[in-house]
């Protein structure tokens, strides 16, 4: 069964940055808007032509009323498509259909502290964050990390919050993470969203330093290279063969395909597009199956990981 959709509206589309664009989004018959909490995100079904890419974003912040939602899109470099098309064709007007939202990345409501460490775009659901903690006064300590030249870019999106518990970090200057996590009170919870790099430093860091795995949360979307070897990829129990190609992800070749698996992040790190591999080897790039699973090959991230070989069975 599909899920619903919803259909929104741009209400308006404003550049901030070279490669940053921030929408404001309306229901497109003027309704209100689902609910959303901190960390949720919307899944846009976006389409040009022929093409047509369903890519997630995290939702910036949500209107008191339930009349707007705002994200904010990074123009990749690697762009597949959809953040190139939202930044070059989509204006306030364009409809655009969207799932309802969702939440991967909820706010801990009992921590003590809020410890939250984005890279670049990964600041976008710690905007959501911010405006419930300052709603309700409970402590956070936020460190971002971002290019040189974007540094008054993120100082402007955080302007209204209490600066003196936000640390922007130009990627050049040096910060001791280890004492950051050091002096945290018990009860603290930590937050990671940003580059897969910056994600498995700050987690590896962590867990060394005593950080039990209820205490970090994380959360990726997209980033992560899609290219490698061609391969075939044969789905068992729909009797299908879909040729993945070198520019591919193991997805997006299936919903070339018309095929809809049921995916979130795009990114290997949320779980939904985890697939049972009937016969062949994964070449694993996400960062939600661990290393006990990874071992024995019968599971794949089809958002992010490819074949080792010329051909993988999917149970699909």
């Amino acid at each position: 069964m599909k899920a619903a959709k919803l259909h929104l509206r741009v209400r308006a589309a404003e550049t901030i940055a070279p490669s940053l664009k921030s929408f404001t989004l309306e229901a497109a018959d003027e309704s209100e808007l689902p609910a959303t909490g901190p960390g949720s995100h919307l899944r846009l079904a976006l389409k040009n032509g022929s093409h047509g890419w369903r890519n997630a974003y995290s939702i910036a912040a949500a209107s008191p009323d339930r009349r707007e939602y705002r994200i904010i899109v990074r123009r990749a470099a690697y762009s597949r498509g959809g953040s190139a098309f939202l930044h070059e064709a989509v204006q306030p007007g364009h409809l655009i259909e969207a799932e309802f939202p969702g939440n991967l990345f909820p706010m801990v409501q009992i921590a003590r502290k809020h410890l939250l460490v984005s890279g670049g775009i990964g600041i976008t659901p710690f905007l959501s964050y911010l405006g419930h903690l300052k709603a309700l006064g409970t402590p956070f300590e936020l460190h971002h990390f971002c290019r040189a030249e974007e540094v008054a870019i993120f100082e402007n999106l955080l302007g209204e919050y209490d600066s003196s518990r936000i640390f922007i970090h130009p990627e050049a200057t040096q910060f001791d993470l280890v004492e950051t996590l050091r002096t945290q009170p018990l009860g603290a919870h930590l937050y990671v969203c940003g580059p897969a790099e910056l994600m498995d430093l700050i987690i590896a860091t962590a867990r060394a330093h005593g950080w039990p795995a209820s205490k970090y949360h994380s959360e990726s979307f997209g980033g992560v290279h899609a290219g490698g070897a061609p391969f075939v990829a044969i789905l068992q129990r729909a009797g299908v063969e879909v040729r993945v190609g070198e520019d591919q992800t193991l997805l997006e070749a299936l919903e070339a395909a018309g095929l809809e698996p049921s995916c979130l992040c795009r990114g290997g790190a949320c779980g939904e597009c985890r697939t049972e591999v009937i016969e062949g080897v994964p070449e694993h790039r996400d960062h939600y199956l661990d290393a006990n699973e990874r071992a024995t090959n019968r599971a794949i991230m089809i958002c992010v990981s490819r074949a080792m070989g010329d051909r993988i069975v999917l149970d699909l």
